[in-house]
């Protein structure tokens, strides 16, 4: 529940069909960290983006509207938390291509964050949605990064074959739509 300054009370409506395609990328990973917070698995939140608020139209108090912000700093990535003993980064993606994840989708500021913490023993990755076909992927930061390096030069993008080939699919659950944290057991702790 969230309690909001005009006094309204808005409860979390989450969706728990996973046969809902409709259902935004970031409200699964959402709902999915909700599982494991509730459940005392693990503590993942996802962040918030600094901005600067510019002007705020105060018609009534009790419904005040921001009406000019901008970005303080460039975002790092999208979620954090701990995860047994483990600090846990990672950037959620989603793409309507069903062939392959363009770069372009990923800042190099977000690259280097992923590498950074990845050096001093974070567990970094990206997740990206294969919307088009109903297919997750877990993709550890070396690859993204490498990837990353690679479309300077040349491919501007990653192949749906290199996801299947370097990363771990998701398969889309009931409770927590994307349990990433079956790939980290198996294949980090």
């Amino acid at each position: 529940m969230i309690n909001y300054p005009n006094k309204k009370k808005i409860t979390s409506n989450k969706i728990t069909s996973p046969a809902n395609r409709g259902m935004n990328f970031e409200t699964m990973i959402n709902q999915t960290n909700d599982f494991y917070l509730d459940n005392d698995i693990a503590v993942i939140y996802k962040k918030p983006i600094p901005i600067q608020i510019v002007s705020v139209d105060y018609r009534v108090r009790s419904a005040a509207k921001i009406v000019e912000a901008y970005y303080k700093l460039p975002s790092t990535t999208d979620y954090n938390g701990i995860y047994k003993g483990r600090y846990v980064d990672f950037e959620a993606k989603e793409t309507k291509n069903k062939t392959s994840f363009p770069m372009k989708n990923i800042h190099e500021h977000q690259i280097l964050h992923l590498e950074r913490v990845k050096k001093h023993g974070a567990i970094s990755f990206v997740i990206v949605y294969f919307v088009s076909l109903g297919r997750i992927f877990f993709l550890d930061s070396k690859y993204i990064c490498e990837f990353y390096e690679r479309s300077k030069d040349t491919r501007k993008s990653v192949t749906l074959a290199e996801f299947e080939e370097f990363g771990h699919e998701i398969k889309e659950g009931y409770r927590k739509p994307v349990d990433y944290l079956k790939v980290i057991d198996e294949f980090y702790l």
